[in-house]
């Protein structure tokens, strides 16, 4: 049996109002740093040996930070990058409302399978991370933590769960929070959901 831990990245910038953030790529601020740093002990003491990584900076500085207490190397999977929202991608909702008109309604009435202009739905998210994830299960015999993004951890909450991805929006993914989740010849079982521990 294997065991998983599935993390998101540390805190990055915010604006106010929100932008869509997607694949922009955005740095940890010095509280992220900590929040991922606070982790690297409670993994340790778990024997993870193996960390996996989304190739946007905010998720290759906390696998570095991981990888300082664990003695590793981050490795990247391009699969894990999150979300991609195309024409979206820095935009206020103000400004997706003045520049796309209808659409932020259009992807609040259909969240699973609504393409932003030139990006992703969660469903094409989900075709894209899951082979991902599960090619990184297969290989897992002990304990391996995967650095992800909130998007992406959820639509693979969703498939461990057998939620819609129409509910993605109700599995909280805090900065630095981690899901716990078993793995055994191909079955699986989530543990604990959006884990503080090290904070």
């Amino acid at each position: 049996m294997g065991i998983i831990y599935l993390i998101r990245h540390g805190e990055i910038p915010q604006s106010a109002p929100r932008r869509f953030i997607g694949q922009r790529d955005l740095p940890l601020t010095d509280k992220g740093k900590l929040q991922i740093a606070r982790l690297a002990p409670f993994l340790l003491a778990r024997s993870v040996g193996r960390v996996v990584c989304s190739p946007l900076s905010r998720c290759v500085d906390s696998a570095r930070i991981i990888c300082l207490r664990l003695e590793c190397q981050p490795e990247i999977q391009p699969a894990l990058k999150e979300i991609g929202l195309g024409g979206w991608e820095g935009l206020r909702v103000s400004d997706v409302r003045a520049r796309y008109p209808g659409s932020y309604e259009a992807r609040g009435r259909d969240i699973a399978g609504f393409r932003p202009p030139g990006g992703e739905s969660f469903a094409d998210l989900q075709e894209r991370v899951w082979p991902a994830f599960t090619t990184l299960a297969n290989e897992t015999e002990t304990a391996t933590a995967i650095v992800a993004h909130a998007g992406v951890n959820r639509v693979i909450l969703c498939r461990l769960l057998d939620i819609p991805l129409a509910n993605l929006v109700h599995l909280e993914q805090d900065y630095g929070c981690l899901n716990v989740i078993e793995t055994d010849k191909g079955t699986f079982r989530v543990r604990r959901l959006n884990c503080l521990t090290g904070r």
